[in-house]
């Protein structure tokens, strides 16, 4: 089993409580303590109250969308924290750059699997190549 660096912290934006529930079972097989929000809103006020090490977002969600959210979160926290890793349906070449010129750090297409995130999650520094195996 692979492990995040010890105590690292995710939280996992997306109004579908079946995508949060299956990021935050990879994620803590990872060793990640995984919080949940259900849109940027609730994501930026419980950035606000503990800034996690990573965040992984969605892109379409009521309330306040995660490129909001992203733009709210930089402004707010600085361009390195927390790590994001959009997460999303929208893989038009134009929304990917928007996403990472934004300042998101990586970008994942749904539907995932647990290998798909950890790639991802490795690219971003999030976890080590080696205990990604």
């Amino acid at each position: 089993m692979s492990q995040g660096e010890a105590g690292a912290t995710c939280l996992v934006v997306d109004d579908s409580r079946v995508v949060r529930k299956a990021a935050r079972r990879i994620l803590e097989k990872h060793g990640f303590s995984v919080r949940e929000a259900e849109n940027g809103q609730e994501a930026l006020a419980a950035c606000r109250e503990a800034l996690p090490d990573s965040v992984l977002l969605d892109w379409n969600m009521p309330v306040m969308d995660g490129l909001q959210f992203l733009q709210a979160a930089r402004r707010e926290f600085g361009p390195d924290r927390p790590v994001v890793v959009f997460c999303t349906t929208e893989g038009a070449m134009d929304r990917i750059v928007t996403a990472l010129e934004s300042g998101a750090q990586e970008y994942v297409m749904k539907p995932f699997d647990e290998e798909i995130l950890r790639d991802k999650f490795v690219q971003a520094g999030l976890l080590q190549q080696d205990d990604a195996a």
